[in-house]
């Protein structure tokens, strides 16, 4: 692998933005649970398994930590101006969320790949729709158009030091709980996740084993890390929409962030996916989007070594179309009915 360096322009965060984040942002999140998962951890032979359950934060995903921590740090003329981002779904949501509880205006650019339920969410939450290209990397360049030309304010979903800063307040929660944890096992799109949890988490204890899940679908990090530098991967339909996208162009914080902090990768497939999602329903009535369950799919399908570990994952959000979350659960919950 490459080495990949900050830009020495660009301020990398550290873990007192991510204390400073935990102050800043607590009227406005929730602090989720961390739920045992004796039955998983049994199957695998894990000390234990702790699920985070950031399903149950505000607009349904973590993505309010970062969002929240991004636009409460604004200047006033700033939150003036309105603020504009661009989404797979989720991050949308968020800011829609946080732009509507402080009372500005809020844009949110989405790709035609995106799912039109996530879009009525964003608008039934105040924020204004932009729907234009067929890739993450063309709704980013919307975005950019339509910040130049009505004088907005960037929120960017992933690479941005307060971003990442705002996503890394899940550590702390988790460590606070379970101090001696193991192995932390973390969705990878864009970054901004993975990087501010492994930063905080690897900043307190160097000894917790970092991993990184993508997509086999898009595993737009992964070739980036691999080419030392950000690279167009393109989009296939997944079930995990939430995780499908690019790093952006000019990719200046997450990049070299997972790749200092992150010291294992697993690609996860479709089929994994699903089976965390039927597993999170059939043990725990959870209802997990596909993005949420990698984690659990991966374990489940014992993709890595945990035998003797205490294990984390996260539940990273809620939002799926009921037809699209039963369609793709019910054969496994049927096939396990007839066993």
């Amino acid at each position: 692998m490459k080495e990949i360096g900050l830009d020495l322009q660009n301020k990398q965060p550290t873990l007192h933005d991510v204390y400073q984040a935990h102050t800043r942002i607590k009227p406005l999140i929730q602090r989720t649970p961390l739920m045992p998962a004796a039955d998983l951890g049994q199957k695998i032979n894990a000390r234990t398994v702790h699920l985070k359950l950031e399903c149950f934060q505000n607009t349904g995903s973590f993505k309010v930590r970062g969002a929240a921590n991004k636009i409460l740090s604004l200047s006033d003329a700033e939150k003036q101006k309105g603020v504009i981002t661009f989404s797979t779904g989720n991050h949308g949501k968020a800011v829609a969320y946080v732009a509507g509880k402080i009372g500005i205006k809020a844009v949110v650019c989405l790709s035609e790949h995106v799912a039109a339920y996530r879009a009525q969410m964003i608008e039934a939450l105040g924020a204004q729709v932009s729907i234009k290209g067929r890739s993450q990397d063309e709704a980013e360049q919307n975005y950019r158009q339509l910040m130049a030309t009505e004088g907005l304010t960037p929120v960017v979903p992933f690479d941005d030091p307060l971003i990442v800063a705002g996503q890394g307040t899940i550590a702390l929660e988790i460590l606070s709980e379970l101090p001696d944890t193991d192995l932390l096992m973390i969705q990878l799109s864009g970054g901004g996740l993975l990087a501010g949890i492994a930063l905080a988490a690897k900043t307190i204890n160097p000894h917790i084993h970092m991993v990184g899940l993508s997509l086999e679908q898009s595993p737009a990090m992964l070739e980036s890390l691999k080419a030392g530098k950000p690279v167009p991967v393109a989009e296939k339909d997944s079930i995990a929409d939430s995780l499908l996208g690019g790093i952006g162009f000019e990719n200046h914080y997450t990049l070299p962030l997972v790749d200092e902090f992150v010291d294992e990768h697993l690609l996860i497939s479709e089929a994994d996916i699903k089976d965390g999602m039927a597993y999170l329903f059939d043990k725990h009535r959870l209802i997990a989007e596909g993005a949420a369950a990698v984690g659990v799919g991966a374990l489940l399908n014992q993709r890595i070594a945990v035998k003797g570990k205490k294990v984390v994952t996260l539940l990273t959000g809620s939002s799926i179309n009921a037809d699209q979350y039963l369609r793709s659960i019910q054969s496994r919950l049927t096939k396990k009915a007839t066993q």
